[in-house]
């Protein structure tokens, strides 16, 4: 399909017009774009996943009467969201990666932590800061008579927060989440500087070698604006399945 149907007629295009599509009549190129997608996919989700596991955690720990705790939360906090992605990055993955073991590979040393692990801790816990904050407000919104009826029956602090607390305040604060994490997938793009071979990566590595930077930018407004379109209309049905009556717009 790929040689006998498309690349004849984006061949003729490119060798006619000049509009240069390399990726649809060269099979090697298209390998190396697919990969770049399902890179930027997998750290997506993977910075999405960590994201919310580190807001869930912050904002349970930010309700518990250590101080202690409290302030180490709090510190977490202002570290991430008074310094650019960007630099985070950076730091975690020249400053801390420095400092991680490396592993012989028979001949050469590989890091324990790749870069695209780096990128997803970085990001992770960038979006976590924001998650905790959050989750926290979600809570807040939880009615106190919801919470001592949970101590009414018998449910330990764990458990109401578990059972109770937590799937009332996923839903309230679903709207506010929902940008959070959004925005989040769009900041992975970032990745590329520490040479995460994710899409904006391969689509610089593209156009380098084929001078087509219009049509590789194309590619790339696309793609984002594809998968960012489908996971917010996701987030809305979800939204308005879970919503609560008094909450819902």
């Amino acid at each position: 399909m790929f040689d006998h149907h498309i690349a004849p007629f984006f061949t003729y295009l490119y060798e006619s017009y000049g509009i240069n599509f390399v990726f649809l009549y060269d099979y090697g190129v298209f390998r190396k774009l697919i990969s770049g997608i399902t890179i930027s996919l997998e750290l997506m989700i993977a910075s999405v996943a960590l994201s919310i596991i580190v807001g869930i955690v912050g904002a349970a720990a930010q309700g518990t009467h250590s101080r202690a705790i409290r302030t180490t939360v709090s510190c977490y906090i202002q570290f991430f969201r008074n310094t650019p992605p960007f630099v985070q990055l950076l730091f975690f993955y020249f400053g801390l990666g420095s400092f991680t073991p490396q592993v012989d590979m028979g001949g050469y040393f590989q890091p324990v932590i790749s870069s695209f692990g780096w990128a997803v801790l970085s990001l992770g816990c960038f979006g976590g800061a924001f998650n905790v904050e959050i989750f926290r407000s979600g809570i807040e919104a939880v009615p106190t008579s919801t919470k001592e009826a949970a101590d009414a029956l018998g449910y330990t602090r764990l458990q109401a927060y578990r059972y109770i607390v937590l799937p009332l305040a996923m839903r309230v604060s679903l709207p506010a989440l929902g940008i959070n994490l959004i925005s989040l997938m769009k900041t992975t793009s970032l990745a590329y500087a520490i040479s995460v071979p994710e899409i904006t990566y391969q689509a610089n590595q593209i156009w380098s070698d084929n001078v087509n930077v219009p049509e590789m930018m194309l590619v790339l407004f696309l793609f984002y604006n594809i998968v960012i379109s489908l996971t917010a209309w996701s987030i809305q049905k979800i939204e308005f399945r879970l919503a609560l009556p008094g909450y819902r717009r």
